[in-house]
């Protein structure tokens, strides 16, 4: 795995160095900056970075700018980006995961951590290496007026692009792992779930549906933009949301609120054939006084009872048309 390593201590970067090579299996490159570091990726002889280590405070450029700056990179928009910094405070947590951080790390660490984090990085690689080409052919398809098939699972926690505070799948999960009990207080979670989502899935291309979820979680997006969240799509139609501050959300306003946004919106298949896709909620999870685990088992909940929610509504729909039917 090639990795870039960003930090302005030279002492930092010659101790990853150190480590790194004996843990074996990578290719470290180093910068003293965020401006050093975009030369890097851009000189043509670079080759591509697998994942990216980045320290915080640094002067000119910060290391959330930097993650960002990544991210608007089409070849990295999927890249892991470990935060190896020591700055522990939630709101630059919070900064580092909604710039495009896949993990975080607080200095100093130990060996062991760090080799555990990477080797967690390299999974990721290797689990996006093969759905790689799909990705970015659908990216790049969004500015075609044909695009061509792609296939998508249904449980596939795709990625979505240029959503304000929306997260990968794996990055929620190790965000909330980063989450002390004093930042739970104010934490709930909660998940929307598109209804009927088996039927958008098997009527419309890989690139429709991409397309629609991206719509919707836009639209949640904009729902929320008022209050302090994160939000991951989870696959199957769901998207897991977490919010801040200590505003309870109350589930069947945001619903509201959400799909009347989405009947105002016009989304279309490449057939012209209007999509409309509506939402249900789970139940909200105030994550108070929670342990690591427990809060990564809320997201679990979250999930399964917005998904929980929308299968019982579809059922009563169907219920009342067949009744319907027959009287």
């Amino acid at each position: 795995m090639k990795i870039l390593a960003v930090d302005d201590d030279p002492i930092i970067l010659e101790l990853l160095a150190q480590f790194v090579d004996a843990f074996g299996g990578y290719t470290l490159t180093t910068a003293e900056s965020g401006f050093e570091a975009l030369e890097i990726i851009a000189e043509k002889g670079s080759g591509k970075f697998d994942c990216f280590m980045l320290d915080i405070q640094m002067p000119g450029m910060d290391g959330v700018e930097l993650a960002g700056l990544i991210r608007d990179t089409a070849r990295y928009a999927d890249a892991p980006i470990l935060m190896l910094t020591a700055m522990s405070e939630k709101r630059y947590i919070d900064a580092a995961f909604t710039a495009g951080a896949t993990d975080y790390v607080t200095k100093p660490f130990e060996v062991v951590e760090l080799k555990s984090r990477l080797t967690a990085m390299q999974k990721i690689v290797m689990s996006r290496k093969s759905r790689t080409r799909k990705i970015f052919s659908t990216k790049a398809l969004a500015t075609q007026s044909a695009p061509a098939e792609t296939t998508i699972a249904l449980h596939e926690p795709i990625s979505i692009y240029d959503v304000d505070n929306v997260i990968e799948c794996v990055a929620m999960e190790n965000y909330v792992a980063q989450l002390s009990r004093s930042a739970q207080f104010g934490s709930t979670v909660f998940a929307l779930s598109i209804r009927r989502i088996n039927e958008f899935h098997e009527a419309l291309t890989g690139f429709e549906f991409h397309s629609m979820i991206s719509d919707v979680a836009e639209v949640i997006s904009d729902t929320l933009s008022e209050h302090q969240f994160l939000m991951s799509y989870a696959g199957n139609g769901t998207f897991v949301c977490i919010v801040e501050a200590g505003w309870r959300p109350e589930m069947a306003s945001v619903t509201e609120q959400v799909n009347l946004s989405l009947a105002q919106a016009e989304l279309f298949a490449n057939d012209g054939q209007r999509i409309q896709p509506r939402l249900c909620a789970g139940k909200a999870i105030r994550l108070v006084w929670k342990s690591n685990e427990q809060i990564l088992d809320s997201l679990g909940v979250a999930q399964s009872s917005a998904e929980d929610t929308a299968r019982r509504y579809d059922s009563s729909m169907s219920d009342l048309f067949l009744y319907g039917q027959s009287a």
